[in-house]
């Protein structure tokens, strides 16, 4: 306060009033939702488009190739939206996020295939199972931080990767995994013709992963997880206990991903033991990372990126286009995780927001230049 300055009194007594304290908090804008209102409505006519990209997409739009890759776009962008839970929300470095995923896809392929639930009474044990897995698991890794943390849970991811490997009591199919058990899932989510339906289910996932991941960070408790990442020991000199509060998202961020994981044995038509290794989960991180971690859209936007690659880059490597390459060209752009390797340690050296960052830091380039230039 100035010297000029006059600090209100309170009537009758005449002693200073404390000075209004303007409201800082963040308020809903209404204009909030025109983004994810609008990319919804253009996931939605998808299946409906006859459009035809040439060198993006094998057909039309709506045709099942091109809707099954869309598919699998949008269950590692669910997916990869649980584990950017953990890691861009919270600050926790895991490598077992892939076994809550493989939890919730065998086990509702087991129920299905064994006891011959149908598909709905499978995929909630799977994920309630899924669920308390995580909590359980995470109970016992978040006694540790750090490099420890991430050293447990890849204990851990490696022991159920081992499991399912060895196939025990020939439950789990060994390498070749186990297929989707047809006679307890409804015909219209079985079949080339039914593609469609899958894509229904795969942007079902993604919604739900996504919405529920918004919801709770913009809470109180996703502000408890926003100073617990900035920095755990003030919180916790602040009072409050973070513990729970990690443990809380390890076991929603597992629950999402177990619903992932039946929506993944629906969109492929079976289960493989490639889902359950830290390999997978590296790739969980590296696809937040190509997005931005810690972002509204990052996670769907670098899931749908690393997904697509990875695909297309193989159908692409046969083409011939790559094969009119040089040989010290074309060997490599056809291997896709030379490519996502590749692009992956660009943006870390120069995009570390990720993709989502770009156009801020186009703008802020482009003021900064206007106001040299002024």
């Amino acid at each position: 306060m100035t010297d000029t300055d006059v600090a209100p009194t309170t009537p009758g007594t005449g002693a200073s009033a404390p000075a209004a304290v303007p409201d800082v908090r963040r308020r809903p804008r209404p204009t909030g939702w025109i983004a994810p209102g609008v990319l919804l409505l253009v996931a939605l006519s998808l299946p409906f488009s006859t459009l035809t990209l040439p060198g993006v997409f094998e057909g039309t739009l709506n045709s099942p190739p091109t809707l099954h890759l869309l598919a699998l776009c949008l269950v590692f962008g669910g997916l990869a939206t649980s584990y950017d839970l953990l890691y861009g929300r919270v600050g926790l470095l895991s490598f077992g996020h892939a076994l809550y995923f493989a939890c919730g896809a065998y086990t509702a392929a087991l129920l299905m295939r064994v006891l011959e639930l149908p598909l709905l009474w499978a995929a909630v044990v799977a994920v309630v199972g899924g669920t308390l897995l995580s909590l359980v698991l995470g109970a016992v890794s978040l006694r540790v931080n750090g490099i420890a943390l991430a050293m447990v849970t890849l204990a851990f991811a490696q022991a159920g990767s081992i499991l399912i490997a060895r196939d025990p009591g020939r439950a789990t199919g060994g390498e070749e995994g186990l297929p989707l058990h047809t006679a307890a899932v409804p015909d219209a989510f079985v079949g080339v013709v039914n593609t469609v339906n899958l894509y229904w289910v795969a942007l079902a996932y993604a919604v739900v992963a996504t919405g529920v991941v918004w919801w709770l960070t913009a809470s109180p408790v996703g502000r408890v997880w926003q100073g617990i990442r900035a920095n755990e020991q003030r919180v916790a000199v602040l009072g409050v206990n973070p513990y729970p509060y990690k443990l809380a998202a390890f076991t929603v961020g597992g629950g999402l991903a177990s619903l992932g994981g039946v929506a993944y044995l629906l969109v492929t038509g079976g289960v493989t033991p490639g889902i359950t290794t830290a390999e997978f989960t590296l790739a969980l991180l590296v696809m937040v990372a190509l997005g931005g971690a810690g972002t509204r859209w990052g996670p769907l936007v670098g899931a749908g990126l690393y997904t697509y690659l990875d695909h297309r880059l193989l159908q692409l490597g046969g083409s011939d286009a790559f094969t009119a390459l040089p040989a010290w060209l074309g060997a490599p752009l056809s291997q896709p995780l030379f490519v996502l390797g590749v692009l992956f340690v660009l943006m870390v050296f120069f995009f570390p927001g990720g993709l989502v960052a770009l156009p801020g830091r186009v703008r802020s380039a482009l003021r900064e230049r206007r106001s040299a230039r002024s």
